[in-house]
């Protein structure tokens, strides 16, 4: 299949998890996961249509993105890999949304560069449903008290939460976790879902799914 078949085929497939969740059409949306691809790679994915986009690395982010951007203004650009306080600055000024917040020294030092930038990029705070020793996130329990502390302390609107479920497990049970932490939160959005669960993660409330092999093909 080229690019833009298996685009509409992702396509296809949300909106019929849409349609099978009694979800209104257009509720989830489809964030084209681009991370290790070159520009050229992109820009049918970008001609088919497709405006929002995430990737891992600040670095390799801005080795890309600016030229794409400049030329479709309207896309709209996520990190949804680890953050480094160091890359902070960065992070502010080429994303649009950053979906890894997950801890403290991160969330002050995003509050202090949208500051000196006068930019606000969306935020959502990353969960570590699994307790994965190896995997960035908040802990389950400690979810609500970091929201509070982002928007109480540090004056940061959190809008979303995000997870990955461990590779070997259900991911279904982490994602009605994290649809009821969004509840307990006050948070509307939830950011979960990848190439091979996006369908289950949508019966569970995702609101936005982050696609990539299945778009891109394997990298």
């Amino acid at each position: 299949m080229e690019l833009q078949e298996r685009l509409n085929d992702v396509r296809s497939r949300i909106a019929a998890g849409e349609r099978q969740a009694a979800r209104p059409a257009g509720s989830v949306e489809l964030v084209a996961v681009s991370k290790t691809f070159e520009a050229e790679a992109i820009r049918p994915a970008i001609d088919a249509g497709q405006r929002v986009f995430g990737e891992n690395r600040v670095q390799e982010s801005q080795g890309k993105w600016p030229a794409l951007k400049a030329e479709r203004p309207d896309i709209v650009l996520h990190l949804i890999g680890p953050l480094q306080s160091n890359k902070a600055a960065d992070a502010v000024a080429l994303f649009d949304v950053i979906e890894t917040v997950d801890r403290e020294k991160i969330a002050r030092a995003l509050a202090e560069e949208m500051k000196r930038q006068d930019k606000r990029p969306r935020l959502y705070v990353q969960v570590n449903t699994g307790l994965e020793p190896q995997k960035a996130g908040i802990a389950p329990d400690d979810t609500p008290a970091f929201v509070s502390l982002c928007r109480d302390e540090l004056g940061l609107s959190i809008e979303g939460l995000m997870c990955i479920p461990p590779a070997e497990e259900n991911p279904g049970p982490h994602f009605a976790l994290l649809a009821k932490l969004a509840l307990k939160c006050g948070v509307e959005k939830l950011s979960m879902g990848m190439s091979g669960d996006y369908e289950t993660a949508i019966a569970f409330g995702a609101t936005s799914v982050r696609v990539g092999s299945a778009i891109f093909g394997a990298r």
